[in-house]
């Protein structure tokens, strides 16, 4: 049996540390979204650059996860850690002096890398400094919060460095969190590795890569520009190599993922839950960030502060899960949490022209509230229903799960809004053909062809196009509201046998068997 022993003080300090890099890595995706047009003013990038300089990064990070998950279980998960905040140092700071887009690209290509080697090593390392289950939960609790709210504040803090530095500064950011975690790491963070783990199978490797690329980029370019033959091919491409990936996983006595992970119910559903409202979560993002930026007319910075809360809310969420979870079991507080995302989104279908931001703040809040306990309990679901030497492999299978959770619910729905804006614009009559076609697009296509109208007809196509923007943020509401609900009702069912210490009815069973063969006397033991 592993050791309970509640952690000391320099376990907590440790954890401190941790949740630097934590908060970091989930802001450096956010926070090229105010940074974005300066540095490309400045690099000369044209938009398909752009594009890159934006996903290159999260295209990297999450298709390294589940490899980076295992090497740190093999090597250290301790030494992996340390030799991906060096990486990611280097190449932040060679980012912040880019003199290219080719060269900011390449930079961020190798951040994404490296902050696939941080991301399971924080949360593995997490497991093994808290044994005890009610710390380890709020420890993870703890962990989640960073992860949510630094993407939060991926934009306001994007905003506040170039007001005061310029774009460089968003990235240079990174290179005294990175000393810090290197100078206070070998004091305070234990090292770890499975002793017994074989070699790393590169053919899995490359298999894994080949599975996760090729999806992520093509969920992303769906979610983009709509249904094409190239991004679909994607898709395709990549589940067809996530099947040899699989096949091949079980014929190898080391593999990069054991398979056998997921016959443990509680982790499966544990991954599912995450991944539908982590897609929840990031899709309905979307159109409100978008309804808060072009029909209420605030600027990105001024977004941002307005969404704050969101990252706030979260936050909370995730820490008041392990207590509630010891009254209710997870199930509860899972399904509860969700059930009150649903009146988040129920709050979103009453948005229109004099409930706009009153019903939508209340209503965004309320929805990342209530995921907060999914997103904090399914993480030690998941890194407590494996042997310590497999948490690295967790880990990173629950950090896939958040990124291609994100990449899925932009796609669905950007889909839904788009879909459901375009059925709904309706462009007044003096508004000329090309320009009416144009504003059928997209809100964002409507606002920019507004511009160059008459103030009068400018004026109109916008109210049509802001009303039509309101609908959608409505259906997208509906949506959301309707896949939660049903996610509360399998979060109950699925996860009925758990306790408040995260085990399932068979744990606890040999656990008790396990502590009644200790005291029996050795005589009746032979």
């Amino acid at each position: 049996m592993q050791s309970t022993a509640p952690a000391g003080r320099r376990e907590w300090a440790g954890l401190a540390v941790l949740t630097l890099p934590t908060v970091l890595l989930s802001m450096d995706i956010s926070v090229l979204y105010v940074a974005l047009p300066h540095l490309s003013t400045d690099l000369g990038a044209n938009a398909t650059q752009q594009l890159w300089i934006l996903d290159i990064y999260s295209f990297l990070l999450a298709g390294f996860l589940v490899t980076m998950g295992t090497l740190g279980d093999r090597i250290g998960r301790r030494k992996l850690l340390f030799v991906g905040a060096v990486a990611f140092a280097a190449a932040s700071a060679l980012a912040a002096y880019s003199t290219s887009a080719e060269m900011l690209i390449a930079t961020r290509a190798i951040m994404g890398v490296a902050g696939a080697t941080l991301m399971p090593s924080t949360l593995a390392l997490i497991s093994n400094m808290f044994r005890d289950p009610k710390q380890q939960g709020v420890a993870i609790a703890l962990w989640a919060s960073c992860l949510q709210a630094g993407g939060a504040l991926g934009p306001v803090v994007g905003g506040v460095l170039l007001q005061s530095f310029g774009w460089g500064a968003v990235f240079l950011v990174a290179v005294p969190i990175m000393a810090l975690l290197l100078i206070a790491g070998p004091f305070l963070l234990p090292e770890y590795r499975d002793t017994n783990a074989g070699r790393l199978d590169l053919t899995s490797v490359a298999l894994s890569l080949a599975a996760l690329l090729p999806v992520i980029y093509g969920v992303k370019e769906l979610a983009r520009s709509g249904v094409d033959p190239l991004p679909v091919a994607a898709v395709v491409t990549g589940v067809a190599f996530g099947v040899v990936f699989g096949l091949r996983q079980r014929r190898l006595t080391s593999p990069l993922l054991d398979l056998r992970l997921f016959a443990n119910p509680r982790f499966s559903a544990a991954l599912g839950i995450m991944l539908i409202a982590g897609a929840g979560l990031a899709g309905i993002f979307l159109p409100v960030s978008q309804y808060v930026q072009l029909v209420e007319g605030h600027s990105p910075m001024a977004t941002g502060l307005w969404l704050i809360p969101v990252g706030a809310s979260i936050g909370i969420g995730a820490m008041v899960a392990p207590k509630v979870a010891e009254k209710v079991r997870p199930r509860g507080a899972i399904g509860g949490g969700l059930a009150l995302s649903v009146v988040g989104f129920v709050l979103l279908t009453l948005v229109g022209p004099g409930t706009g931001m009153p019903a939508l703040i209340p209503g965004i809040v309320l929805i990342y509230l209530g995921a907060g306990p999914a997103i904090a309990l399914g993480t030690g679901l998941v890194v407590g229903s494996v042997e310590p030497d497999k948490a690295g492999s967790a880990a990173s299978m629950s950090e896939t799960s958040n990124q291609l959770g994100a990449a899925l619910g932009i796609a669905a729905f950007g889909a839904i809004a788009t879909a459901a804006y375009q059925s709904r614009i309706s462009v007044p009559g003096g508004v000329a053909g090309d320009t009416a076609d144009t504003a059928r697009v997209s809100l964002a296509d409507a606002t920019s062809a507004a511009d160059d109208l008459p103030a009068g007809q400018g004026g109109q196509l916008l109210d049509a196009a802001h009303e039509a923007f309101t609908g959608a943020l409505t259906v997208s509401a509906l949506v959301g509201g309707a896949v939660f609900l049903i996610l509360a009702f399998v979060a109950a069912k699925s996860l009925r046998d758990v306790d408040p210490a995260g085990r399932s009815e068979a744990t606890r069973e040999e656990e008790t068997h396990d502590a009644d063969s200790a005291h029996v006397p050795q005589q009746e033991l032979d």
